[in-house]
């Protein structure tokens, strides 16, 4: 493992750790319950978008899931949802 991927490895590691915490405030939980709020919007947003529309709407979706995910926003919906 390189130098570059040894600091890479500790910036996740210290990411994780911060969402962990913040997952344990409320004011967090209703952040990233407002982010899942948007991404289901604009997944509704692809029904009636035409074709050129549609890559940029997916491109909102995928970034919306990613923090979702970063942020294990299940674990967030089942404490505070």
């Amino acid at each position: 493992m390189n130098y570059t991927e040894t600091k890479i490895g500790t910036i996740n590691m210290e990411l994780q750790q911060a969402l962990e915490a913040l997952s344990n405030h409320e004011s967090f939980a209703k952040f990233i319950l407002t982010i899942r709020d948007l991404r289901e919007e604009t997944i509704s947003e692809l029904h009636k978008a035409d074709f050129e529309q549609i890559q940029q709407i997916s491109g909102r979706i995928l970034t919306y899931d990613q923090i979702l995910q970063m942020a294990n926003y299940k674990l967030i919906e089942k404490r505070f949802g």
